[in-house]
């Protein structure tokens, strides 16, 4: 009896292990990792500091101190190497879009553009930026599945 209990534990953690993820660090990079994506994460961080001020309370003064560094993030970002599981024609045109979309805020706000028009841009930039996040977010769901 304890032999059998002992042989269904053993095959328990045997199965389990078998379903986990196996890798050598020494030969995955960063951007590979599909908890990572770093271009994100930094654009992620100037997202919040340009939007949330205009959603919470329609600030618009740090988009407009931000814009140029955000469109510069948003360049960077779409040049860089991407993850290899979105590695795709779809996330590298969504990539270029939000980059052209974020210089576009950028020289609105260059040109003097009405309050209103910077905020329906800054609205759109930022429904742009969550559907790359959420695209990256339902592929990391995906490949943790079994």
């Amino acid at each position: 009896m304890k032999f059998n209990r002992f042989l269904l534990v053993l095959i328990v953690v045997a199965s389990f292990y078998s379903c986990t993820k196996k890798e050598n660090p020494d030969i995955i990079s960063k951007q590979d990792d599909a908890t990572e994506w770093l271009e994100m994460d930094s654009f992620h961080t100037i997202m919040t500091e340009a939007f949330h001020p205009y959603h919470d309370s329609v600030n618009l003064e740090p988009v407009k101190r931000l814009a140029e560094q955000m469109a510069l993030k948003a360049e960077g970002w779409a040049a860089a190497s991407l993850p290899q599981k979105i590695n795709n024609d779809e996330m590298k045109a969504l990539l270029n879009q939000l980059k052209a979309d974020t210089r576009s805020l950028a020289t609105m706000i260059k040109g003097g553009a009405s309050d209103d028009e910077i905020g329906t841009a800054l609205k759109a930039l930022h429904d742009s930026f969550h559907i790359i996040m959420e695209a990256w977010n339902a592929e990391k769901s995906h490949n943790h599945q079994h």
